[in-house]
């Protein structure tokens, strides 16, 4: 029997090129190695490594044409065109043809992508009459819309080793699919949804297969990257977050030596940077600062860098396990700061402390850190004057500010808040849609918030000589720029003058009329100083 798993394309305004591995299928295929060794599998990855090309922006979202009007030059620029990131259609379903595969895995992994899967499906199944199963946590959120598409003939929710195992047996013995757990499927005209049932034990799992997955496809700064996950599930229970969905509540942890093992076998065969992929990381704070005085002895020349790309709660960080990691070879810090509001934070069940944050910030920053602090732009029960507060806070920390505009996902708490969801949300579901508008907070908001965090950004990355400098004097240094830095300088005494923001375009200054003026100067004038990612002061005047 053979069997392909497939990471599809995507079409959206960008990607982020260095998080593409697909580690999940990878960790399938591991899994069916092991407990189905006659079976080949192989992965193609169908996302990374085949370019881009512009395509037109789907209906749902023509209404953004209005916020990413030109091809903007400028170091505050959002986006512009859409694009088909990855192989055509037409590519894939040759190949998997060419293959003769008996059954065709496709991973589903985000909302707002899912029409890209189905076509992928489609275009499969047009050449060649095999089954094709879905997993991935777009179905585990939105099961049924996947299953009633024609070209799927089974779905799997929540984990997917010990379904995809059993699945295939059963494809094997013939004897239908009533015991396979977690999975959809289709009996006469109708759909049929099996229990959701426990998943392999964590040290059951084998390590994920990498070797359907050159190395130089995955890389960070030119090196070969890879993802690592130390355990599944997060206690927690954000109201916008869907990771439930696919993992439960029940936090698992890998030992600490199967964790150390994996990553030593990795360095052996050629990685050097490592991303710990868990949703929540530091939870078990002392599994996670054992995990990281392993590091240390094990690479004493340092020659490899770790990160956590995904984010980490600051709330369960402490000097201690900073330091570890700095020691370890982290080098950035990704904070989920959410927002600064206290009682949004409990509104959306999200552990909070703003003297911890304050602190975690702190000591990173002495300790060499480089630090992102993401802020969600456009919860629903949250205020523009409470989001001004947070940027000012953050634009005052030694922090670049990762402003994330909020949509709504299938099945979170939050969804279930709009009687109206509907599958056109799927295909906003993404930051670059800037948010679902609610009573208090318009798109021109968030949108005006995005550009005023890149603007702050853009301050914050100067180099400074000195402790504090006024950003009149700093404007005044126009000699030692480089011209991106020119042209975001020019940009802003025009904006702080006119009160108006413009594109820097190939054809001279466009206005972006969606943005603002004077929401951007109630926060700009609550600024007594920003300051850098080197911990420099620019005054505010």
């Amino acid at each position: 029997m053979k069997i392909v798993l497939l990471q599809p394309p995507i079409q959206d305004f960008y990607q982020t090129k260095i998080r593409l591995q697909p580690i999940g299928l990878a960790c399938l295929k591991a899994v069916i190695n092991k407990f189905l060794p006659t079976v080949a599998v192989k992965i193609r990855d169908y996302h990374q490594g085949w370019g881009r090309k512009t395509i037109a922006l789907p209906g749902e979202l023509t209404y953004l044409q209005d916020y990413y009007p030109w091809a903007d030059k400028s170091p505050f620029a959002l986006f512009h065109h859409f694009y088909h990131f990855g192989a055509d259609f037409r590519r894939i379903s040759e190949e998997i043809a060419s293959e003769q595969p008996d059954l065709v895995g496709i991973s589903s992994l985000f909302s707002p992508y899912y029409r890209e899967v189905l076509k992928t499906a489609h275009a499969i199944k047009d050449r060649l009459n095999i089954p094709i199963v879905i997993g991935g946590a777009h179905v585990s959120a939105d099961p049924e819309s996947m299953l009633k598409d024609p070209a799927v003939d089974f779905v799997i929710r929540g984990e997917g080793e010990r379904p995809i195992v059993q699945l295939i047996k059963a494809m094997q013995a013939g004897t239908g699919f009533a015991d396979v757990p977690n999975l959809g499927f289709k009996q006469d005209d109708r759909m049929v949804w099996n229990p959701v049932g426990k998943n392999y034990d964590l040290e059951e799992l084998p390590w994920p297969d990498l070797s359907d997955l050159p190395r130089h496809t995955y890389l960070y700064h030119k090196k070969p990257l890879c993802f690592v996950m130390t355990s599944r599930g997060c206690p927690y229970d954000c109201t916008f977050c869907s990771i439930h969905q696919v993992f439960d509540k029940k936090y698992r942890r890998r030992s600490l030596n199967d964790v150390v093992q994996e990553i030593k076998y990795r360095y052996d065969h050629g990685y050097r940077v490592f991303d710990f992929e868990d949703d929540n990381l530091s939870f078990d704070l002392d599994g996670f600062k054992n995990i990281c005085r392993r590091l240390i002895d094990l690479f004493p020349r340092k020659d490899v860098t770790f990160h956590a790309m995904n984010g980490i709660c600051y709330y369960n960080l402490d000097d201690e396990c900073l330091g570890l990691m700095r020691q370890a070879g982290f080098t950035d810090l990704n904070l989920s700061l959410v927002s600064a509001d206290g009682k949004v934070n409990r509104e959306n069940k999200r552990p909070h402390s703003l003297a911890r944050y304050r602190s975690v910030v702190e000591t990173g920053f002495r300790k060499g850190f480089k630090i992102v602090s993401y802020q969600i732009l456009g919860l629903p029960n949250e205020s523009v004057a409470s989001m001004v507060r947070a940027m000012c806070l953050n634009a005052q920390l030694p922090v670049l500010i990762g402003a994330s505009p909020f949509y709504l996902t299938p099945g979170v708490a939050l969804t279930k808040n709009y009687a109206d969801y509907q599958d056109k949300d799927l295909i906003n579901a993404r930051l670059t849609a800037l948010g679902k508008p609610v009573a208090a907070i318009e798109r021109e908001d968030i949108y005006t918030l995005f550009i005023a965090a890149r603007i702050i950004n853009f301050l914050k990355s100067f180099a400074i000589g000195t402790d504090r400098i006024s950003l009149k004097v700093l404007i005044g240094q126009v000699e030692k720029f480089t011209d991106r830095q020119n042209i975001g300088i020019d940009l802003l005494k025009v904006l702080l003058m006119q009160k108006l923001l413009y594109a820097r375009t190939s054809s001279g200054l466009k206005p972006l009329n969606k943005f603002r003026s004077d929401l951007f100067f109630d926060l700009w004038n609550r600024l007594k100083f920003i300051r850098t990612q080197q911990g420099k002061i620019i005054r505010i005047p």
